[in-house]
């Protein structure tokens, strides 16, 4: 049973309600397939592009052609989530990280502190660089994106890798500015 929190976020915008049939199908497939329609779809529906855009953008970074699997996207997400505190996506993110890993502890240890981690070194490079860019974005230097390359990654990975922190950084700082809430059903799943 769908459980949806009480408050989307701390403003009080409505979805609009003249959202298109797209969206609304994307809203239905989301309710098929999660069993919920995530908060951040929500947050972002009062305006339908605004809406699409953020659409758009995360099933491109997320779920898009990488050499990056989706677990190690959803470690990008929630590394660089840990890092800003972002109450949002650590719940939404760590939940998916604990499903698609099938380690509870795992997605449990990546939210508190990915370091703590049995991480292969691939991983850690991967990690180290995007808390890097989410912490002290102007001390990258060849020698990080050369540590990735020595890590196993090409170039375009070094670009997913980027730009996945960078979208989740954008995500992290709207989802604080509005105290953007996660759904209840994240905190039970793949428990």
């Amino acid at each position: 049973m769908t459980r949806q929190s009480a408050k989307t976020t701390a403003l009080d915008l409505s979805p609009a309600e003249d959202l298109s049939e797209g969206v609304r199908a994307y809203f239905d497939k989301c309710e098929e397939k999660l069993g919920m329609i995530p908060n951040v779809l929500l947050a972002y529906a009062f305006d339908e592009k605004k809406l699409q855009a953020f659409i758009d953008m995360y099933n491109d970074l997320m779920l898009g052609a990488s050499g990056l699997s989706k677990l190690e996207r959803e470690m990008i997400a929630v590394a660089v989530s840990s890092v800003n505190h972002c109450y949002y996506c650590l719940t939404a993110h760590g939940a998916a990280v604990r499903q698609l890993s099938g380690d509870p502890a795992l997605g449990e240890m990546m939210v508190m502190n990915y370091r703590a981690a049995d991480l292969s070194a691939r991983h850690t490079a991967m990690l180290d660089f995007a808390v890097k860019l989410t912490e002290a974005p102007d001390k990258i230097v060849e020698a990080d994106r050369q540590g990735l390359r020595d890590a196993g990654f090409c170039d375009r990975d070094i670009w997913d890798i980027a730009a996945t922190a960078s979208f989740f950084n954008m995500s992290n700082r709207m989802a604080a500015a509005v105290d953007m809430r996660p759904n209840d059903d994240y905190h039970a799943m793949a428990r």
